[in-house]
């Protein structure tokens, strides 16, 4: 049974813990590599993931976010300094009194599904950029349990959308974070740019 009670904030701040290390390790000669969502590669996917965690803040104090334009974070030569430092904006975003109540503006969802979609992202595309720079990355098991849910409830909207591809068949003895990938359209095992 998933655990829906761990606030969004704490999720978010294991998933940024994890998230670090992957993007600071990316060099500037893998910016131009694909990624698993075929539509970007590293550079772009970077700069959508910036862009998340800088709207999902606003999202969190129930303001409005700006998806129309997607800036060029990367164009900052410590781009990978802020990406923590932005993330860091993030979890306290969502640790503030009343993040998680009522319903998102903008976006009328639930505020925990908005949480939800964040830490996705967070971790989703993390995966996706490890590895497109050839590595491997593994979430924490308690931001995959918490995940399971909102990707199920997310999923028939998401594919409407083109956010999610098709479920993809997963792998024979896949982990839990293999099937929530493999629920996202994303072979967790044999992606190969």
């Amino acid at each position: 049974m998933t655990n829906r009670t761990q606030p969004i904030s704490e999720l978010l701040g294991t998933a940024a813990a994890h998230a670090a290390p992957v993007v600071r390790g990316i060099a500037d000669d893998s910016l131009t590599a694909p990624t698993p969502c075929s539509q970007y590669d590293v550079r772009d996917l970077l700069n959508h993931l910036f862009h998340v965690v800088v709207n999902f803040q606003a999202l969190a104090a129930k303001q409005p976010a700006d998806f129309a334009t997607n800036p060029d974070y990367l164009a900052d030569a410590d781009w990978r300094t802020r990406f923590e430092t932005e993330t860091a904006k993030l979890v306290a975003a969502w640790a503030a009194p009343g993040a998680e109540e009522g319903t998102s503006g903008g976006m009328g969802l639930p505020s925990r599904t908005i949480g939800s979609m964040v830490l996705l992202d967070l971790t989703v595309h993390v995966w996706d950029l490890a590895r497109a720079t050839g590595r491997s990355f593994e979430p924490d098991p308690a931001v995959v349990e918490n995940l399971t849910g909102a990707v199920e409830e997310l999923a028939p909207t998401a594919r409407k959308m083109n956010v999610f591809g098709e479920a993809v068949e997963p792998p024979e003895g896949a982990s839990a974070f293999e099937l929530l990938l493999a629920a996202t359209g994303r072979n967790p095992r044999d992606w190969t740019a």
